[in-house]
């Protein structure tokens, strides 16, 4: 049974950093990509970065050049350093593998999130 954990989030002013952290069970961590994901109140869930098992990383043009994801496989752990935050960047962020169903059409699973305000 596949567990997330995410930890790091909190509050920031606008042009601070943060940095997340997530660790991930039941899965086989280094042969799958994973992403970070976060959804906004009122808003579908989004991709923020992915990390592919080639060490190619990817982002949105709404985070690049500020957000960097990274992973530990050996620690099965995904983090993600968000810098120049803005306040659009609040939301409740969460890790999972991507795509989605590369661990089923229904896999739906999801760890608790972890919250980011970006606000002065």
């Amino acid at each position: 049974q596949v567990q997330l954990v995410e930890s790091g989030g909190g509050w920031v002013q606008p042009g601070g950093s943060l940095s997340l952290s997530c660790t991930a069970t039941g899965v086989l961590f280094s042969a799958n990509a994973m992403g970070w994901y976060r959804q906004a109140p009122g808003k579908q869930r989004e991709l923020v970065a992915v990390s592919a098992t080639t060490g190619t990383t990817t982002y949105p043009d709404s985070v690049k050049g500020r957000f960097t994801i990274s992973r530990d496989n050996a620690k099965t752990a995904l983090y993600l350093q968000m810098n120049s935050l803005k306040a659009e960047d609040t939301a409740v962020y969460y890790c999972n593998v991507f795509p989605l169903f590369a661990l089923g059409d229904d896999y739906d699973t999801w760890g608790q999130g972890t919250q980011v305000t970006v606000s002065s």
